[in-house]
């Protein structure tokens, strides 16, 4: 779909998907070109779009693998890490998204192969300790029906940010934006190993913070 010209920032903030694009940018949430509008839009006004978020302490970034997103220039109260539930599981996610197999599949995984691979490079006890912090020694039944939810919980986040579609309960469907997750080892000779090797170590990039710059009420 083709997109009028913009000739300054006024015919930009008039377009009638500037509020909806701008709101969803500010959440947090990755606009790739499977969101074809918005991300048409993007590409139109980015030269009017950048210095008008670097006024607001925010990058406007347009990454290599075709998506956007905002970043903020500096450390603010309103911005909030991922959980390392959703750490856990955009990092796996993403190990998946670099398997020829899956691009040939469409990006298209199955939630039971995700569970599978974080018990295989974590560890059973270490990933229901990692998804249960906080928790005092149960029935085993009980913790991995809390890590269940935990996971879920995580999915949904990641969907409401761009970075897979939950199909339906059982199937995912993988987007350009989880390479974010592997920012820190595409540039190594085998990126694959490296991020299976950091999701077993338990390590989290720092540029994969939740980039939503207003609170959210964390569901129950």
């Amino acid at each position: 779909m083709s997109h009028p010209t913009y000739n300054r920032l006024e015919d930009v903030v008039l377009d009638e998907l500037f509020p909806e694009v701008d709101q969803a940018l500010r959440e947090g949430v990755h606009v790739d070109q499977e969101t074809m509008q918005w991300y048409g839009f993007l590409e139109d006004a980015l030269e009017f779009l950048e210095p008008l978020y670097e006024r607001y302490g925010l990058v406007l970034t347009r990454a290599a693998d075709g998506y956007f997103f905002l970043v903020p220039l500096r450390e603010t109260t309103g911005r909030q890490r991922l959980s390392i539930a959703e750490m856990l599981v955009g990092q796996a996610l993403a190990l998946m998204l670099l398997d020829p197999s899956t691009v040939q599949a469409g990006g298209s995984v199955k939630k039971a192969q995700l569970v599978e691979l974080l018990v295989s490079l974590v560890g059973e006890e270490r990933l229901l300790q990692a998804l249960n912090p906080r928790r005092s020694r149960r029935d085993e039944r009980v913790e991995q029906e809390l890590a269940r939810k935990e996971v879920d919980r995580a999915l949904r986040t990641l969907n409401k940010l761009g970075f897979i579609d939950v199909v339906d309960p059982e199937n995912l469907r993988l987007r350009a934006a989880l390479l974010r997750f592997a920012e820190a080892v595409r540039a190594t000779d085998e990126p694959a190993r490296a991020l299976e090797r950091m999701i077993g170590r338990g390590e989290a990039d720092v540029d994969q913070d939740h980039d939503e710059h207003e609170p959210e009420e964390d569901e129950s």
